[in-house]
């Protein structure tokens, strides 16, 4: 399938002032929710475990960046995609194929936010001599970028996905604490990420999954059918919540604050996947509320939730214990 990103508007470019507004939009800074938890959770992880708290400066870097990352990532999503987009109808509305934003501004969004994720990482290097970051900065730009080429050459890549928002407790831990990434926990929770995540991803691509097999995007459903994708969604899942709970086990940060946490998370997962139901009939979308079949609407905030809980209760430990 074609990378091409040519202009999909088929009109004059749009002013910057709009562009930006519909980029905002487009992009969803708020669904940031999904990874910016665990960053932060990691870098109080961190810092605990050299006897410290994340400076305020720190912290501020650590947010900048990792705005910056999901901007960088979602715009590439939508630059690499928009003539996909473009064809489907679930997707015809978002900026690009809309004619909101070219994609010169939406190829600007994307080098602009690119290169204030490896400013921020840099940050870290004059701030207090830890370069990591910076010299890190190229690898996760590319994990970031690489999802929408992904989704033309393999049905695994939801697990790609995962990988991309996986990195978000690797980096933070790299930034604050280089020497925290010798510790099997902060493994064990980007682990859980991406598990969890791609478990997600995979519900979400039942709404596409006629487009996908017409168009020739791979993913698990289009491969595997509704019940063959639903079912490793579940093993995701079902791995996910186990990796949690060694994460907990390992880390000397998290106490009984966060088992409860883990605990709660693990219900929601089971309640989630228990209400995505596959249907009968040649297409076998997925029922459980969502219009016209597919994953249900309120996926977006029971997932928001898991890294929200999990976030501040893993917090609440760390200063509790530290």
């Amino acid at each position: 399938m074609s990378v091409s990103v040519t202009d999909t508007s088929g009109g004059a470019s749009p002013g910057w002032p709009g562009a930006l507004r519909a980029v905002a939009g487009d992009i969803k800074l708020a669904h940031t929710v999904f990874a910016l938890p665990f960053a932060v959770l990691s870098a109080f992880l961190a810092a605990a475990w050299a006897d410290r708290l994340p400076s305020a400066l720190e912290g501020a870097l650590v947010l900048a960046c990792m705005v910056a990352a999901r901007t960088y990532a979602m715009a590439a999503n939508r630059l690499l995609d928009a003539r996909i987009d473009a064809q489907n109808p679930r997707t015809a509305g978002r900026a690009i194929p809309a004619g909101r934003v070219s994609t010169k501004q939406m190829g600007v969004v994307c080098a602009g936010s690119a290169l204030a994720l490896c400013a921020g990482a840099a940050g870290f290097g004059w701030l207090g001599g830890n370069w990591w970051p910076l010299a890190a900065s190229p690898v996760v730009l590319v994990v970031l970028g690489v999802y929408p080429l992904m989704k033309r050459s393999t049905s695994w890549c939801h697990a790609v996905l995962g990988l991309a928002l996986g990195l978000s407790p690797l980096a933070a831990a790299l930034a604050i604490e280089p020497g925290y990434l010798r510790e099997p926990g902060v493994w064990l929770l980007a682990s859980f990420v991406l598990l969890w995540v791609a478990g997600f991803d995979v519900l979400y691509a039942l709404l596409d999954i006629d487009f996908d097999r017409g168009a020739g995007v791979w993913s698990l459903p289009a491969r595997l059918g509704p019940r063959g994708a639903v079912a490793v969604s579940r093993a995701m899942h079902a791995a996910a919540g186990g990796v949690l709970w060694a994460c907990w086990w390992v880390s000397p940060g998290l106490g009984r604050v966060f088992a409860v946490g883990a605990g709660v998370v693990c219900v929601v997962l089971v309640v989630e996947q228990s209400l995505v139901r596959v249907g009968a009939g040649s297409a076998g979308k997925a029922s459980g509320g969502a219009s016209g079949g597919g994953a249900p609407p309120w996926l977006f905030t029971a997932n928001g939730f898991v890294s929200l809980a999990l976030g501040i209760a893993g917090l609440v430990d760390v200063l509790r214990l530290g």
